[in-house]
């Protein structure tokens, strides 16, 4: 972990940068967290490292443990999947939206979607997985943005919080960063073409068919088998 310098939402950073570390690995599974540990290492007080801490527990990504304090917590393979449910039928309907804003003439998202791929294809040659993620959820917040309905990037911010930690370990156990994109760039050119049933089955298919795919490549690593 890197010093933090100080203040805009020091707690969102320092949640940011513990999520970062279990999200590729640095971080694993079973990790007793000590507070005064990561405020050394990120050069801060205690407080925002205990708020921080608090909303990773509430997010399911630490967990008490008996007197050992706060624990990283295995992924739930059945809750992510719940999760990926949800978050499907949620961008199968912004990609909906979006198109039919395309096709009316009240958005215009190809220079920022355009500039979101080209960020995350960089990050993917560069091998920061940290980006990449992030990348991944500015994209699919464009798109919900773009729906014109701001009932649904609410909605689906719980299910992104839980899901960052899937989408890492879908990266690097089940599909290739460039497959991601690829599908990344297939659903904005639907969206842009205004083909409102195209860019909802493809938004779907690219999240369900990434937890088909995480779900399998983890189970197998379960068994001793490799992905």
């Amino acid at each position: 972990m890197l010093p933090l310098s100080v203040r805009s939402s020091l707690t969102d950073r320092v949640y940011e940068a513990i999520l970062d570390d279990i999200c590729n690995g640095a971080i694993e599974a079973g990790t007793h967290l000590v507070q005064e540990q990561i405020a050394a290492r990120l050069d801060v007080s205690r407080q925002p490292v205990q708020q921080a801490m608090a909303l990773l527990k509430a997010d399911g990504v630490l967990a008490e443990v008996g007197r050992r304090g706060l624990q990283v917590t295995p992924l739930n393979l059945d809750l992510m999947r719940h999760h990926y449910d949800i978050r499907a039928a949620l961008d199968g309907l912004a990609a909906q939206l979006a198109a039919v804003a395309v096709k009316s003439g009240t958005s215009g998202l190809r220079a920022a979607g355009e500039a979101i791929l080209r960020a995350g294809s960089a990050a993917v040659a560069a091998g920061d997985m940290a980006a990449q993620v992030r990348h991944d959820t500015a994209f699919h917040r464009l798109i919900y943005d773009a729906s014109q309905n701001p009932l649904l990037a609410a909605s689906a911010e719980p299910h992104w919080r839980f899901l960052r930690r899937a989408m890492s370990q879908v990266l690097r156990h089940a599909q290739t960063p460039q497959t991601i994109w690829r599908q990344h760039a297939e659903i904005l050119e639907a969206v842009i073409d205004g083909d409102a049933e195209t860019a909802s089955q493809r938004a779907i298919d690219h999240c369900l068919t990434a937890a088909v795919r995480l779900g399998k490549a983890l189970a197998n690593r379960s068994d001793g088998r490799t992905a």
